[in-house]
This record gives C-alpha cells, sequence and structure tokens, in this order.
C-alpha cells in the first residue's frame, strides 16, 4: 500500500512499498506524554529508512580491499574481511530489507556519483543515476563529489537530457534524469542568493508530515576543483540545517531527518562497532556538528569519511540522537527505525533504533539490475577490457592504511616520467594527493584478462577524475612548504601526506606539532638539500596545482604549463614499463621516513 502524498512516480508495489514519502525526525521529550501514558490508545505509523552513501557509482562489486567489509565472525570471534557491494546486490538487499514495512523510505548522504569505476564514469554517470532509480532512492543530499563536472552537470543528473558534449549514448534513448531529488540546502548561488536545489523534501507518511533536509560539508570548494565550485557558496552545515528545521516546523513539520554529507571517525573499523555511551567511540567533524543541530532534526545520517557507524550522540539538550554512516561503495546500508506520533506529528525519539547490515554477495542478483549493468558494460567493452600494463602483486591505493601507499608513488613515478620532458614541463619531482587515489590494482583477474594484466578500466577507477596536469615553478622554500603544509594549517588535525615521486625523500616526526613534524634538514631531491632561494620544477595535477586539501603554496607557483591528464599519464607509464614478462612490482613506499607517535628517529 502506497504511503500517502507519495509521488506515485513508480508502478509496481515493490516499488511503492519502497517509495514515497520522506523526510522524519523530531524531538519529542521522554515524558508520560511522548510514551503515550495518560491516553487512550495513541496511535503511531512506523517508518522504515534504509540509508547509503558515498556509492561513487560502484555499480560492479569493487575489487580489492575496497570490495569487503570488516566484520567479527561470529563462530570464531576474529575479524575477517567479507567481500561486499555491487548494485545487484544492493537492491536485492533493499527490497529484502523493505518486506513488511508498510512505510520505507529509501535515502542517501551524497556523493552517489563522482569519482566512479570506468562502467558509470564513462558515460558521465547517467548509469548510476538510472541505478539508483532502480533500486528505490527516494531522495539524497549532494556531496563534494556531485560537484566533480560543475553544478550545470549536476542540473542535469537531476533533470536529465544529453550530455552538452558527449550526446546520447544509445540510439533512441534519452537520458531522463533522477527520480529522486537531490538537496543541497547549504550551496548557494553566488548571484542570487538562492539555493542551487531544493533545501528539503517534505513528504507525508499516512497523516504525518516527514522532512528531510539535505547538504554538504561547508568545506567542499576546499576538495572539488575550482571549475566544479565556480560561483557557487558553501554554507555552514548547523546554521543551514537549523535554518530549515524551523521553517518545516512553521509548516507543521515536525517529524525532520537532516541527510549530511560529512561524517566521523569510529574508533574501529569494524562494521557493526558500538560507539558506546554517548558516542564516545567516534571521532570527527560530524560530532561537533551533531552536538549543534536544534533537537527537532531526530535522526541525522551522514557520509563523506567512507566509515560505518550507528551511534547515539547527544544533541544540545543533551538527549542522545540517532547518528548513522554506512560506509561507501554500496557495502553495508544502514536500517533506522523510527516511530511517528500521529497526534503530535513528531518522532518518538526513544524509540528510534539503528543498525549497518552487510550487502552480501551470496544474495540473487536482482535481474532488472543486472540487466542495466550489462548493457553498459557491453558499451563501455571495448574500452574497458584493453590491457594497459602488468603487475606482479596487488598495488595498494585506496586500501593501504599506510601514510605513503605503493600505488600513490606509482602513480607520482608516472607523472615525473611524463612531465620530465622539456617540452613536457620540465618537471623535477611529482606530487599526487592521497585522497585521488579511489582504488587499488590488484593482481587477480577481474575478468578474462588474466591475472597480473592491467586493463583500462582498472586503470580508469584508480584515477577516475581525468585531471588535467599541471607543471609549475615553486621556489624551494615554497616547496618545503607544501611539505610543511601536508600536516599544518587546515591539515594539522588530520594530516594528509602526499604521494612523491621516487626522488625526492624526507622524513616525518609525528611526535612533534605541526608544520615542525617535517625535519626540513632531512628532505633531499635527487640526493641533494632544497636551496631555498632556487627554482624547482613541480609536477601535481590541476586538483592541487590550484591550491585543493590544504596546499595554498601550490597556488602560489609560477610559469604554469598545462600536460595530458593523470590518466593518460598513468595509462602511458604502465604501457611504457611494463610487459607479460617483465611486470612492475609495487613500490617499497620508503620514500617517506615515518616516526610514528612513541618512538625515537
Amino acid at each position: 500500500m502506497p504511503i500517502s502524498g507519495s509521488t506515485g512516480r513508480r508502478t509496481t508495489a515493490l516499488a511503492v512499498a519502497a517509495a514515497a514519502a520522506l523526510f522524519a525526525s523530531m524531538v519529542l521529550p521522554a515524558t508520560a506524554e511522548a510514551h503515550g501514558r495518560g491516553h487512550d490508545k495513541p496511535k503511531y505509523e512506523d517508518l522504515q529508512l534504509l540509508a547509503i552513501n558515498d556509492f561513487h557509482g560502484n555499480l560492479e562489486p569493487p575489487a580489492g580491499s575496497s570490495g569487503t567489509v570488516t566484520e567479527i565472525d561470529p563462530a570464531t570471534g576474529k575479524t575477517v574481511a567479507t567481500p561486499a557491494g555491487g548494485v545487484e546486490y544492493l537492491a536485492t538487499a533493499l527490497r529484502d530489507a523493505r518486506k513488511g514495512h508498510a512505510n520505507s523510505l529509501t535515502v542517501a548522504a551524497g556523493d552517489i556519483i563522482g569519482a566512479s569505476p570506468l562502467v558509470s564514469g564513462l558515460f558521465h554517470d547517467e548509469p548510476t543515476i538510472e541505478a539508483m532509480n532502480e533500486i528505490g532512492l527516494d531522495v539524497t543530499s549532494v556531496g563534494n563529489h556531485e560537484f566533480d563536472e560543475g553544478s550545470a552537470e549536476l542540473l542535469r543528473m537531476q533533470n536529465g537530457g544529453c550530455h552538452p558534449t558527449d550526446g546520447c549514448y544509445e540510439k533512441g534513448r534519452k537520458f531522463k534524469g533522477a527520480d529522486f531529488p537531490y538537496l543541497a540546502a547549504n550551496v548557494t548561488d553566488e548571484k542570487t542568493g538562492k539555493p542551487l536545489l531544493k533545501p528539503y523534501w517534505v513528504t507525508n507518511v499516512r497523516g504525518v508530515k516527514v522532512g528531510f533536509i539535505g547538504v554538504t560539508l561547508e568545506g567542499t570548494p576546499n576538495i572539488v576543483t575550482a571549475a566544479g565550485v565556480q560561483g557557487l557558496g558553501f554554507g555552514n552545515e548547523v546554521t543551514t540545517i537549523n535554518k530549515y528545521a524551523a521553517e518545516l516546523k512553521k509548516q507543521g513539520v515536525n517529524s525532520i531527518v537532516a541527510l549530511i554529507h560529512e561524517g566521523g571517525l569510529p574508533a574501529s573499523g569494524v562494521y557493526n562497532y558500538d560507539c558506546g555511551a554517548a558516542g564516545a567511540g567516534v571521532s570527527g567533524p560530524i560530532v561537533d556538528i551533531a552536538k549543534k543541530i536544534d533537537p527537532a532534526v531526530g535522526a541525522i545520517v551522514t557520509g563523506h569519511t567512507h566509515n560505518s557507524y550507528a551511534c547515539m550522540i547527544p544533541d544540545p539538550d543533551g538527549v542522545p540522537r540517532s547518528v548513522t554512516s554506512a560506509a561507501s561503495f554500496g557495502r553495508l546500508y544502514t536500517e533506522i527505525d523510527l516511530k511517528l506520533d500521529k497526534r503530535t506529528g513528531g518522532i518518538v525519539r526513544p524509540t528510534v533504533s539503528a543498525a549497518n547490515h552487510v550487502v552480501r554477495r551470496d544474495l540473487p542478483k536482482a535481474p532488472d539490475l543486472t540487466a542495466l549493468l550489462e548493457r553498459y558494460t557491453k558499451l563501455a567493452a571495448p574500452i574497458a577490457n584493453r590491457a594497459t600494463g602488468y603487475i606482479s602483486a596487488d598495488v595498494n591505493g585506496r586500501g593501504s592504511t599506510a601514510l605513503e601507499k605503493p600505488l600513490g608513488d606509482l602513480i607520482a613515478d608516472a607523472q615525473l616520467a611524463g612531465l620530465s620532458p622539456a617540452d613536457k614541463g620540465g618537471a623535477q619531482v611529482a606530487f599526487m594527493n592521497p585522497g585521488g587515489i579511489r582504488a587499488d590494482l590488484v593482481y587477480k583477474a577481474s575478468g578474462a584478462e588474466g591475472d597480473g594484466v592491467v586493463t583500462y578500466g582498472e586503470a580508469f577507477a584508480v584515477q577516475p577524475f581525468t585531471n588535467m596536469m599541471q607543471v609549475k615553478t615553486l621556489t624551494g622554500a615554497q616547496l618545503v612548504q607544501v611539505l610543511q603544509q601536508q600536516v599544518s594549517g587546515v591539515n594539522d588535525a588530520s594530516p594528509k601526506v602526499l604521494q612523491i615521486s621516487s626522488n625526492l625523500h624526507y622524513t616525518l616526526d609525528l611526535n612533534r606539532a605541526g608544520a615542525a613534524r617535517v625535519l626540513v634538514d632531512s628532505i633531499r631531491l635527487n640526493g641533494a638539500p632544497i636551496d631555498p632561494a632556487a627554482g624547482y620544477r613541480v609536477a601535481a595535477n590541476e586538483f592541487l596545482a590550484g591550491g585543493g586539501d590544504g596546499f595554498p603554496a601550490f597556488a602560489a607557483g609560477t610559469d604554469k604549463l598545462v600536460g595530458a591528464s593523470d590518466l593518460d599519464l598513468f595509462n602511458a607509464y604502465l604501457t611504457g614499463n611494463s610487459s607479460a614478462s617483465a611486470p612492475i612490482a609495487p613500490p617499497a613506499a620508503d620514500r617517506i621516513k615515518v616516526i610514528a607517535v612513541g618512538q625515537t628517529g
């Protein structure tokens, strides 16, 4: 039976059960009235929310460590890595979860698209939007990666239409856009001051109005290329949510849920980790945000950090409130059960419960998603399956927990090799931002290509942004500042350690504070100390070169030369430096000497 007030966009019974009403949450104090004591047969309405975040176009089951979930084996009590994810399995998991729930909504907290593997990224993420329509996504906030291709492209994702440059990908088939609303309450047009997209969405759950407010992190401009956020302003998460919560209450919407593309860092990587009393087991930006959001917001769904948690964090009144995140790549979904009071229109906060569930690959595949995936895989196959290089073992990037990652070193080496010729920029050193490494290179064959073969599709999954490379001249003093900015300024609390080409070495002492953690006397380029007054030609992708990720020293560089894309350089390096008989071995990742906390040099 459909939820009253639904959009009616889906016609199957399954989809109707998963669609239509949205948004929920308002504080009800834990009093006798809130629990219904002293009243005759109070009427409540149950609402199930199924939440995902940071899907990043991972239609196919993610490979390597990106495709596993850490959990405790109930039989042995040991920590194990369980294969998880893949849109065919996610669709089945969500559909199974909805069974028996008259009111169920599927929501997301941003980065549904962007930084996507080739089968989605090659088609500007149209396949992922179509897949989200199929699985019954009802609403999502924007994330920072929704702006990777700019606001006009994001609006196309919402409203449909063929790509302005590449056109339509199949004859007779026009991209229809998202069936669900993208929410961007804190993203405004700098000229008009108005939100780029809807700030919230309200639906009716059998007589109870439920509203969702969607925001992305305020710092989005610092982690997206300047072109992607041109002309846009990004407001504070708390201020924005509280503003629109007040507006919703004036409209009689007393059940409110916030979808926030910002997250936390749990103390454990186990997917069902218990954060403990008052959320003490989770840290990061979302903790401070959650503690300041209006108590009228009854539940908070988060993302961005790619972690999993289902925590209770106190609101400004000290009342525990559910704050959740479902890792990334469709490996988990969060089930949040709400009870709505039909008399007050609010969420009965003490009854809210939430838990993460693994999207296991022993589930039956959803036939409609299999058909969608096969259609786009066939279109992409001529490009995706082309061999581009060979490796002798796994080269870990996204799956490495070390500050210096083997795949990061390999990428930096590729960039230096491609841009060191005088006519290509004369680069003397190359840097790669760790967040731009989106996957691992896995030795085991993903298809029919054979073990150790790197296909174009696999290389694309590692470097999906197709950022253009730049070579700039930095003084030696500025080059030192780049290294110091890894661990100071906006990166002081959460260092962003750049991946470096093989000719640069230095020591990082984590026992020190701020910029002092970089031991300047230890820095050697081609075996020689850095001359503060000399000029050095430095290669970096356009995001880093523009000062992204908190590196303003890059932006101060001069004599810019724009080179090939990072993906083209990576593929060229793999092709030119490996063969079936002489594959590339994983770099030793020994360019940065790290003195850990508690150790001595």
